[in-house]
């Protein structure tokens, strides 16, 4: 064991980290082995639009949980590289909704079979989606009631 895996809770974020660079790094490979030209870091708006159909800015930045300035940075690589594209919604003129392409739709079928794939192999890994996935969820259920550095410093102000 290193010094980081003997540090316990204290070393959480790392941990983290490290897994998810790791997940990362194989999930491009894995999209590699397929033949398709994918960067990981466009998943989380690409599969917001394919399970939503249509999204605006905002809807999108809620959903995968970015702020504004970096999800419009990304939608703007997806539309330059054709695979999305957006319309005026009929409410709001002001507001733009985004969808797939025929492109971008082309690629979430090339991809889907590759989600089958990679479902199975991480529902392997992190106990089938029961361990792992739960104190994710649980662990940002109570973030998001009260932050880490809340908390933090509500402890430091009561000793």
């Amino acid at each position: 064991m290193n010094v980081i895996n003997e540090a316990g809770i204290l070393a959480i974020s790392t941990r983290l980290h490290r897994l998810s660079e790791q997940l990362r790094k194989d999930g491009a490979m894995i999209y590699k082995a397929f033949g398709i030209d994918f960067e990981l870091k466009w998943f989380p708006v690409i599969f917001t639009i394919y399970k939503k159909e249509t999204a605006s800015v905002v809807e999108i930045a809620n959903e995968i949980g970015y702020t504004h300035p970096s999800t419009i940075t990304l939608l703007k690589e997806l539309e330059k590289l054709k695979l999305l594209a957006w319309k005026k919604d009929k409410n709001d003129e002001r507001k733009r909704l985004f969808l797939l392409t025929p492109k971008g739709i082309e690629l979430v079928e090339k991809m889907k079979p590759v989600w089958e794939l990679v479902t199975i192999v991480l529902s392997e890994i992190a106990d089938n989606e029961n361990n792992l996935l739960k104190a994710i969820n649980e662990a940002e259920e109570k973030i998001a009631n009260q932050s880490f550095y809340q908390r933090a410093m509500q402890l430091k102000n009561s000793r």
